[in-house]
């Protein structure tokens, strides 16, 4: 129609402040601060994630795979890995706000059917000293990461299909509820539901 102009390609930048709105709840000082290095406003971080949802929600969308593809481009690196009994193929992007993670989607061998997509630490990038509580501050450590310091760690539910809850018992004994988005540590708590993995 005359007079109307095309949404510019939603990108690589785009997807960046979709994962920063998804963690405002938690850290909004660190997600200023982010927003800020990507010289984004805060109207230009809320219009990236409408466009997001509105790509996740369209029915004539594409799938998951086909969608980080299409945004984030050609993949780092993939391949194939087994959890399990089963194959699946384990693709990752370079995430320029954090350069030492990278955005990993793990995807089924047929049909492509995602199942995870979170932030990992980047191949041959060492990871942080995770030894005490205090050294699990935000934005710190990846879900992988806190699990392997402190085992036995339960994964529970989180309320959002990119949240991600991890209990802990520190080597003190004292335990801890620690909260994750993207895969990304963000918050940590003193579990309150008696009888809960935890508490």
């Amino acid at each position: 129609m005359a007079g109307m102009t095309a949404a510019a390609p939603f990108g690589p930048l785009d997807f960046q402040l979709v994962l920063l709105r998804r963690m405002a709840d938690f850290q909004p000082e660190l997600v200023e601060g982010a927003r800020r290095e990507l010289g984004a406003s805060v109207a230009g971080m809320r219009e990236a994630n409408r466009r997001w949802q509105a790509m996740v929600r369209s029915p004539r969308g594409r799938g998951a795979l086909a969608r980080y593809r299409s945004v984030l481009g050609a993949p780092e690196s993939a391949a194939r890995r087994r959890i399990g009994d089963v194959e699946c193929e384990a693709l990752v992007w370079g995430v320029p706000l954090w350069p030492d993670l990278r955005f990993e989607v793990l995807a089924g061998v047929k049909g492509g059917a995602v199942w995870n997509e979170w932030l990992v630490r980047a191949p041959g990038v060492a990871g942080p000293e995770l030894r005490t509580e205090e050294d699990l501050v935000p934005w710190g450590c990846t879900v992988e990461e806190a699990g392997r310091a402190f085992p036995p760690a339960t994964l529970l539910e989180g309320s959002a299909p990119t949240r991600h809850r991890l209990a802990l018992t520190l080597p003190s004994g004292t335990r801890r509820v620690a909260d994750f988005t993207w895969g990304l540590l963000q918050h940590l708590e003193a579990p309150t539901t008696p009888g809960a993995p935890g508490a």
